[in-house]
Parts: structure tokens; C-alpha cells; sequence
């Protein structure tokens, strides 16, 4: 499997560790990065050895940031889906293996939409999560209008996707969006810990759980819609002018068009 240095591949046992290796960065995603870790999961599905996923962001700052502006922005202003060829697809859709997802640190934007595409999520104390979107001009279009309503409380989830707002670790919990905080440097450990306790199980019969779960929950026509309704404002000069304040780190002028 050929990954750039951006996105680490790992198997332990029946166990794959990914993780989005762009510290410096906040852990944010390129292009090239976004098919890679298409090709690391589409590894954890074909490969029989492997009955558990754990995807993890390096250092301590952050899980991910979301996608990297300055690449991303120009993409989906010009209707550029990144990736998403299949309207009713998106990221970790037709991955019936479990995805434990280990957080240590920022989750946010595209950070968190790929959070909602996982199913046990344990978090560092200093763990925040959010959407903020809308504060630039743009929404988030990787599934999460559909999927975290169906996780959250509905005003929270509208809390969060209106006003941009950050929830820290605690808040996270107490609303069930993570199912457990940890001090950082027992994140892998637990992580880990509750993969292998997984594996103790009939992985066919664990797959098969998580895959009647989620068929079951129909999401494929929402997606459907999030695109489609997604582009008009993708498309506006909102949409432009959000990003390109944020990149000079100035207050946006919105005009609502």
C-alpha cells in the first residue's frame, strides 16, 4: 500500500492504527491525504487479518483540524467534491468494520465530520469538538447535517452546525458524542485496550452488527440532499469571501448572496 508520510499505516494483531501525521498543522487534510486514508480503509476492509480500525491524529494538539483552507476552499467553490464521486457516500460509509476513533486534541470541522463516521470515540481531557463553518461563510458537506443529528440531541446538534460554537471534552460526554475521557497519555492504551476487547468477539458477527446498524439508518438520501443543497452555498460569494477573511485574519463581510 503506497501512503505519504502524512498518513501512517500500522497492523497489530487483528488491530490497524491510523493515523493523520501532519502535527504541524493541526493534523489538516490535503487532497492527496483524503485518498490516502481512502486507501488505508479500503485496506481494513479487504484485509481479513484486520477486525478493528483505530484512527488517531500525531502530537497532542490536535485530532484534526478538518481540511486544509488554502487547497480546500478554491476546490469546493468551483464544485469540487473532493473525493465524493458518489453523492450518497461519505467518508467511512461502506467500512462495517469498527472504527474506534482516538482524539487528542482539536476536532474539529472536516476533523469532526470524519469523528461522526466512526463508532467509539474515546478523548483526551483536553479534547475540543466543533463545527465552525457557517462563521466563514460555508457548511460542513462530508455527512454531518445527517449523521449528527441522528447522535446527538437535536439542540445541540443545531448549537453547534448555527452558531460554530466549540464543546470541550465534558460536554462532549455528557451529550454522548464520545463514549469516554482519558488523561492524553492513556489515550492509545484505552483505545487499544477496548479494540482488543472487540476482537475478543466473532468478527462476523461484529461486522455484521455494525452493518445492519447503519443500513438501517437510511442516510443515503440525506447525503443526497446535503450535496445538492450544499452547492448554492458552496457556490456563493459568501463562500469566497468567508475562507478569504479568515485567511487574512479579519472579520468576514457577509452579504448573504
Amino acid at each position: 500500500m503506497n501512503l505519504p508520510d502524512t498518513i501512517l499505516y500500522e497492523q497489530r494483531d487483528h488491530i490497524a492504527i491510523i493515523t493523520i501525521n501532519r502535527p504541524d498543522s493541526m493534523n489538516a487534510l490535503t487532497v492527496e491525504m483524503l485518498g490516502a486514508l481512502d486507501r488505508a480503509f479500503e485496506e481494513v476492509v479487504e484485509n481479513d487479518d484486520v477486525w478493528v480500525a483505530i484512527l488517531t491524529g500525531a502530537g497532542e494538539k490536535a485530532f484534526s483540524s478538518g481540511m486544509d483552507l488554502k487547497e480546500a476552499i478554491p476546490a469546493l467553490t468551483s464544485g469540487d467534491q473532493l473525493g465524493y464521486t458518489d453523492p450518497t457516500k461519505r467518508q467511512f460509509s461502506e467500512v462495517y468494520k469498527p472504527i474506534i476513533c482516538a482524539v487528542n486534541g482539536f476536532c474539529i470541522a472536516g476533523g469532526m465530520e470524519m469523528l461522526e463516521g466512526t463508532d467509539l470515540r474515546i478523548a483526551a481531557e483536553h479534547a475540543t469538538f466543533g463545527l465552525g463553518e457557517v462563521r466563514w461563510g460555508i457548511i460542513p458537506t462530508g455527512g454531518t447535517h445527517i449523521r449528527l443529528p441522528r447522535q446527538i440531541p437535536w439542540a445541540v446538534a443545531m448549537e453547534l452546525l448555527l452558531t460554530g460554537k466549540q464543546l470541550d471534552a465534558k460536554r462532549a460526554y455528557d451529550i454522548g458524542l464520545i463514549n469516554q475521557i482519558v488523561p492524553a497519555d492513556k489515550l492509545m492504551p484505552v483505545a487499544l485496550e477496548l479494540a482488543k476487547e472487540i476482537c475478543k468477539n466473532g468478527p462476523l458477527a461484529v461486522r455484521t452488527a455494525k452493518e445492519i446498524a447503519v443500513r438501517a439508518l437510511g442516510l443515503e438520501e440525506g447525503f443526497a440532499l446535503e450535496r445538492k443543497m450544499g452547492e448554492r452555498v458552496m457556490q456563493s460569494e459568501d463562500a469566497k469571501e468567508g475562507p478569504r477573511a479568515f485567511l487574512e485574519k479579519r472579520p468576514p463581510k457577509f452579504t448573504g448572496k
